[in-house]
């Protein structure tokens, strides 16, 4: 049984130290470009299943066509990982997610099946 996909979420990992300025273009980028999608708060140190610093864009399915293909194009070096929102965390993060740039590893045991 297929689940409604309720919306996406992209999370872009940034190194505070030598990448944060890719982040700040990219960000200001979406929310210049993009006004319906939530931006997150930074983090600086990995939280939940994410082992990089990271903050994350909240967008309904609508946004998908124009928005991600931007960020594939203005996403300089960092690595984005996009997953959909079907209630289903540990799925939607790995089995169903798309990465932009190279992979990072995910502490996807700790998110509910």
């Amino acid at each position: 049984m297929d689940l409604p996909i309720t919306g996406w979420h992209a999370h872009v990992y940034y190194d505070p130290a030598t990448t944060r300025a890719a982040a700040e273009a990219l960000r200001e980028g979406i929310a210049a470009g993009f006004p319906e999608a939530v931006l997150g708060r930074w983090h600086d140190v990995p939280v939940g299943p994410h082992a990089a610093a990271m903050y994350q864009v909240a967008f309904p399915p609508s946004l998908f066509p124009s928005l991600v293909p931007w960020m594939a194009l203005h996403r300089a070096d960092l690595s984005v990982l996009v997953h959909p929102e079907t209630g289903r965390q540990r799925a939607d993060h790995t089995r169903h997610a798309l990465w932009m740039g190279p992979p990072l590893p995910l502490k996807a045991e700790i998110l509910p099946e």
